[in-house]
């Protein structure tokens, strides 16, 4: 299939190309927008510009639902919504050129990873919401508390992947965003890694694949949603049959968001409190438990949260008396290392992607920063 085809699939038709002025506006502006947002990644502002004037950009016609830009790795190309001020770039405009940052390729030119998604393995919904949240926190976005299915959730980004990027904060209490963020610009597995050492590689798996699921069936949902327009009241049997459809996936989803939260809480707490040693490792613990409750998803019907932390403050009663009694809890010798490894790659597409090290020490930075996002 032709460039052309899958384009006008997609429901996109170019109307002509960006004249140099405004590819340098452009670039000039998510360049300082990303560098400004984020300056613990020593990005170089000069290469980031340079870098994303060089992308063919085009306006063109795009469908009603999307607002901002698309890019196409294959021809190293943007296309910008023709009713988009160039003057003011949306979220959505950065997200697609963080897109082009992240992309790693082989030798041939074929795209093998993007961010957090290797391609052909699960993990496009994850990446999909830290670009989507990086390009939020790099355009000023602030935390908004909305609903949606009954479930209230605060995120940077109410209109796109807001119950992704919501998950996402939760993920990141544990982390940090720096990790998150690094693997997202870098394609690397510094994020997959510092999780995994905050639970296990199961769980991470787990997450990832749900995150995925539930980016389906809110995909599915709008497809329903839209099969609703242009019906008249000829066909009022097929309205009914795509509203119980509407309602069945919009329980689907609630139910997947709490099945993500739910394993997010029980398996990176339960690490957490395995790893306690001290009546001071109590404290912190109870704090960070206490304090979650500033990131969750609620509803009305939701109680797996206070039900767990009920739970885990009479374990800790339990374990403070053991500590007590005995002195704090030797820590036993692992053979199995659980240090995180950052290996630097060959190809990352810009130069300046070689500079990230020196900040290394930042993966381990003070949980509580992330509440910043």
């Amino acid at each position: 299939m032709g460039i052309s085809s899958v384009l006008k699939k997609e429901g996109i038709n170019i109307i002509g190309e960006l004249n140099t002025l405004d590819v340098n506006k452009i670039a000039s502006l998510i360049s300082e927008k990303i560098c400004t947002a984020f300056p613990e990644y020593n990005l170089n502002q000069s290469d980031l510009f340079v870098a994303i004037a060089r992308l063919n950009m085009y306006v063109a016609e795009m469908p009603n639902d999307t607002i901002g830009a698309k890019y196409y790795y294959k021809t190293s190309s943007i296309y910008f919504n023709k009713n988009m001020d160039i003057n003011k770039l949306n979220t959505l405009s950065l997200h697609e050129c963080i897109h082009y940052i992240q992309e790693k390729v082989d030798k041939r030119g074929r795209l093998r990873r993007l961010g957090l998604y290797q391609l052909g393995k699960p993990g496009e919904a994850i990446n999909e919401a830290s670009v989507q949240l990086m390009a939020s926190v790099a355009n000023g976005c602030k935390e908004e508390e909305v609903k949606y299915y009954n479930m209230n959730i605060s995120t940077r980004s109410p209109d796109f992947y807001p119950l992704e990027t919501a998950l996402l904060k939760e993920l990141i209490y544990f982390t940090g965003p720096y990790p998150l963020f690094h693997s997202t610009l870098y394609s690397n597995n510094v994020f997959k890694n510092t999780f995994i050492s905050k639970s296990s590689k199961e769980t991470y798996n787990k997450i990832v694949n749900n995150f995925d699921l539930l980016m389906q069936y809110q995909e599915k949902l709008n497809e329903e949603t839209y099969k609703l327009y242009g019906f008249d009241n000829d066909s009022l049997a097929k309205v009914k049959r795509i509203n119980d459809n509407i309602a069945s996936l919009k329980e689907i989803i609630v139910e997947k968001t709490f099945d993500i939260q739910n394993t997010i809480i029980e398996e990176c707490f339960n690490k957490a409190f395995d790893n306690i040693k001290t009546t001071a490792d109590i404290s912190n613990f109870q704090a960070d438990l206490y304090n979650f409750h500033s990131v969750i998803i609620t509803a009305d019907n939701y109680s797996f949260y206070v039900d767990y932390y009920k739970k885990m403050i009479k374990k800790l009663r339990e374990k403070k008396k053991f500590i007590e009694q005995y002195g704090p809890i030797p820590v036993i010798a692992n053979n199995t290392s659980t240090d995180l490894y950052f290996v630097e790659e060959n190809t990352y597409g810009f130069s300046f992607f070689k500079t990230f090290f020196s900040k290394l020490n930042l993966v381990f930075e003070d949980r509580f920063r992330s509440r910043e996002y």
